[in-house]
């Protein structure tokens, strides 16, 4: 059966994932594209189902199948050029925990995009653990997208400031900021966290007093500052290079 119309209750379903209401409701999020939701199905991640449109020919991998029409597919597509296969994922659910090496603290990071794109960078780099305080919604069709499949690897999780703080008691904080030391001859300890900010304001209060290090990345005078995600992705290879010298 091909669903048409975009006031179908699965559809109205479906496209209530698109905001964080609708994720924080059913527990799940949307993974969009052949690319996207094969790497999904690769990793384990658990698909509940995925929507397709009439026209789709591609894999589908056993999951359980809802066929759509251009219309109500459009109303679950968050992308201008839809692929026609949409996953909807169940949202991990990790316990704030200790990490069990290199980490990052997004500390009020905003922009979806950059969120992604931090994820993306961190998986690859080898910072698995990922906690967020007070950050834009890492299971948004945008900040999935930005990640690049990144959000399938990373350990996430979320909390407030307090509790990540007390999950990361013992283990050394490398703040991001214009005002520390060069970066480039910066060693790092053996285990670490590294704290990237807020895209206009930097980090909070609580967590710059938490800060055993701080740390810069040099630039010419006609700049005034980077894109989050741009610093955080320096920031994280240097790190690690520098440590394993």
């Amino acid at each position: 059966m091909v669903i048409v119309s975009k006031q179908n209750p699965t559809v109205r379903e479906l496209s209530s994932l698109k905001e964080k209401k609708g994720r924080r409701e059913r527990g799940t999020f949307l993974v969009e594209g052949g690319k996207m939701v094969a790497e999904c199905a690769a990793c384990g991640m658990e698909i509940v189902r995925l929507a397709v449109r009439a026209d789709y020919a591609g894999e589908t991998f056993g999951f359980p199948i809802v066929t759509l029409g251009d219309d109500a597919f459009s109303a679950v597509s968050d992308e201008k050029t839809p692929q026609g296969v949409v996953a909807e994922v169940k949202i991990p659910q990790n316990a704030v925990a200790a990490p069990r090496g290199k980490c990052l603290l997004l500390d009020g990071v905003a922009d979806p995009a950059n969120v992604g794109a931090i994820i993306r960078t961190a998986a690859a780099a080898g910072y698995r653990e990922i906690y967020l305080a007070d950050c834009a919604d890492p299971y948004s069709p945008k900040a999935v997208r930005s990640s690049m499949s990144g959000v399938f690897y990373a350990k996430l999780m979320r909390g407030t400031r307090e509790e990540l703080l007390a999950a990361l008691e013992g283990v050394p904080v490398i703040a991001a900021d214009m005002g520390g030391e060069n970066v480039f001859s910066f060693v790092p300890p053996e285990k670490f966290c590294l704290a990237i900010g807020n895209e206009g304001n930097g980090l909070t209060e609580t967590v710059r007093a938490r800060a055993d290090f701080t740390v810069s990345i040099p630039m010419e005078s006609c700049t005034e500052s980077l894109n989050a995600a741009v610093s955080a992705g320096i920031l994280m290879y240097i790190l690690k290079m520098n440590k394993e010298k």
